[in-house]
């Protein structure tokens, strides 16, 4: 029976060893997960500087997670990559579209296709928040800025027609991202059409005060 023991030691060590891998990026995904989360509450805060320094962690991370994987496709194509993944293009985007900086691509950030996708998708929903943010600040064009941007997302996503498991659930993130946008838009019409109407008074207003002195003139020179 020496070829049972020699193949039950060898699928022991594979095993032993996958699994190590797989408690090792587990623990790197968690770390990921966190620190986008961490990224996105400092650009939120406008805190730039620091929100750039945590990515920057995240990304650090996400290579380990990657080099650690190289040699384990099973274990790559596992959800809880595809999930870490997602947060880092979520987070990665965020900073880059509130700041205005230029947007980093899958490849740059080392994300599979499908999970930069999602990200991006999810980053709609950190937009309209930052948009709520600004019309409470009154800056209203910024908020129409941030808008189209969420526009063109939508519009690139909703192009992508293919099966969930190719995809990673792409559809149910590309519905969620009409509903945030179309949510959005009427949140930012209001806000327009609340500002124009405050104008118009103003001008009214302003008006009337001009306007005064003209109708008491000839009462006084009446007296």
């Amino acid at each position: 029976m020496d070829w049972l023991t020699e193949i039950v030691e060898r699928a022991r060590q594979v095993l032993d060893e996958n699994n190590a891998a797989r408690e090792e990026s587990l623990a790197l995904s968690r770390e990921i997960i966190r620190t986008a989360a961490n990224t996105i509450r400092a650009v939120h805060r406008a805190e730039f500087a620091q929100a750039a320094v945590i990515l920057e962690q995240a990304r650090a991370a996400a290579a380990r997670l990657s080099e650690r994987l190289r040699d384990k496709p099973v274990l790559y194509a596992a959800g809880y990559v595809h999930d870490c993944q997602k947060e880092l293009a979520e987070a990665a985007l965020t900073l880059a579209l509130v700041k205005g900086d230029p947007v980093p691509g899958p490849a740059e950030l080392g994300v599979e296709a499908p999970a930069f996708l999602n990200g991006m998708g999810e980053a709609v929903g950190e937009l309209r928040r930052h948009i709520l943010d600004v019309i409470r600040g009154g800056d209203l064009a910024r908020g129409e800025a941030i808008l189209q941007e969420m526009d063109d997302i939508y519009s690139a996503l909703v192009t992508f027609d293919y099966p969930d498991a190719l995809t990673g659930g792409l559809r149910r993130t590309t519905d969620a991202v009409r509903g945030s946008l179309e949510k959005t838009r009427g949140d930012l019409t209001t806000s327009l059409r609340q500002d124009q109407l405050r104008d118009a008074i103003g001008c009214a207003l302003a008006a009337l005060g001009r306007a005064a002195p003209e109708a008491t003139g000839p009462e006084k020179a009446s007296k």
